[in-house]
Formats: structure tokens, C-alpha cells, sequence
């Protein structure tokens, strides 16, 4: 099964489980940090590579920018126009490590939960920082290698050879860090286990600010 086929099969699924009290309390959590550090702007065009559904789309929208949606299926970005009809006139069906757009085309460029599928990881940045303008912020989030969340991933794929989780590569902050050409800065977010509590989630995420074992790993990144 390729990686488009696998999106593919997604798209509901995907949807229900940020639906759940506990995809929703993740959602939250993602969703400040990335926002943090994005900083959309009003009338800011940003590419959004790994759109998906359109789960984080919707959130810089609302912060007034002008957002392009890029996945490679088709079906995710169909699900997004459904949910919001601004997707319908700005999303691209396209592969994230052959960007089909010229240079310094965006204001900002972002990507969330995406490079947890590509192996090579500094020529999709690369093509992130081709299309961000000089002055530009560049903000990739992926699946954080030194979680609790990523271990016990990677353990229920073992016994499930059906398993998304099977095809994942997680990455640690540093590792992350390394795929661009210039220094940047990482923060994770989720310090949360799936059995906690619910009402201890955000004590426990307080708590855990600063510390590099939330299951989302984010890098920012300037381009000069």
C-alpha cells in the first residue's frame, strides 16, 4: 500500500478521532503551540503542506491568513472542502518534497503531523524554505521520537501489521532540528498519556512545558 493509499483510507477516520475527549484535549494542546509559533498574521498567504482534512487550516484561517492546503490525497483535501468551503478554491493535490510553486511564494509556510512519512526529511524542509519569502517563518511539526506516545506506537504496530504506525518515522527534537540548513528552535507538546486522567491533562501539560518528550516535536525556523 503506498502512502497515498493510505491517506486515502483516512479521511473519516481521521476526523472522528480529534472528535473524541481525548483526540480533542489533543487538538488543544497541538494547536497553541503551533499557533504560538506560526504567529499567522491577517492577509498573510500561507502554504499549509500535509493539510490534511483541514483540522489545523481551520485554526490559522480564523487568525485571518490566506492559507493554501497541499496533500498528497486527494481524498483528505475533498473531506476539507466539505467541512469548510474555502479548501475548495485553494487546495493542490501534491507531493510535499516537490512543492509546485516558485520561489519565496509564501509569506509563511507550515506543516503538521506530515514528515512522519517522508524519509528524507531535509529535502522536504528545503522545498519549505524554497517557497518561503526572505524574512518568512517555517514551522514543521512531526511525531516526537523521545514520547512515551512513540513507544508505545511503535509496540501496538508490532502486533498489527495494518498498523499506520508501521510506516511512521518519528523524530526527536534534535533530529528534527537537523533537517534545515540553518539554526532554529523546537518545543513539544502532548506530555499527557492516553490513560490519564482527563481532568489532570492540563496540570500534567503545564507541568511538562519545557521538557523534550511531548509526543508533537515543532521547529521554527527563519529564513534570512
Amino acid at each position: 500500500m503506498t502512502g497515498k493509499q493510505i491517506f486515502d483510507d483516512w479521511p473519516e477516520r481521521y476526523d472522528r478521532w480529534f472528535d473524541t475527549p481525548l483526540g480533542k484535549a489533543v487538538l488543544r494542546h497541538e494547536s497553541e503551540l503551533i499557533l504560538d509559533m506560526l504567529r499567522p498574521g491577517r492577509g498573510e498567504l500561507i502554504l499549509d503542506a500535509g493539510s490534511g482534512t483541514g483540522i489545523f487550516t481551520r485554526k490559522f484561517l480564523a487568525w485571518g491568513a490566506d492559507v493554501m492546503g497541499l496533500d498528497i490525497s486527494y481524498a483528505m483535501l475533498r473531506r476539507a472542502a466539505v467541512k469548510n468551503a474555502v479548501f475548495a478554491r485553494r487546495v493542490v493535490t501534491a507531493d510535499m518534497e516537490h512543492l509546485p510553486f516558485g520561489d519565496c511564494a509564501f509569506d509563511k509556510t507550515v506543516s503538521v503531523t506530515a514528515l512522519e512519512f517522508i524519509a528524507d526529511a531535509g529535502r522536504a524542509v528545503a522545498e519549505l524554505f524554497r517557497v518561503t519569502k526572505r524574512g518568512g517563518v517555517i514551522v514543521v511539526a512531526t511525531l516526537n521520537s523521545l514520547s512515551p506516545w512513540a513507544l508505545r506506537r511503535r509496540e501496538n504496530a508490532r502486533h498489527d501489521s495494518e498498523s499506520v504506525f508501521n510506516r511512521v518515522i518519528f523524530r526527536s527534537p534534535a533530529e528534527l532540528l537537523a533537517a534545515a540548513p540553518v539554526a532554529g528552535i523546537c518545543r513539544t507538546a502532548v506530555h499527557f498519556a492516553k490513560d490519564d486522567n482527563p481532568a489532570e491533562l492540563d496540570r500534567i501539560e503545564r507541568e511538562g512545558q519545557g521538557s523534550e518528550t511531548g509526543a508533537l516535536v515543532a521547529a521554527r525556523w527563519e529564513k534570512r
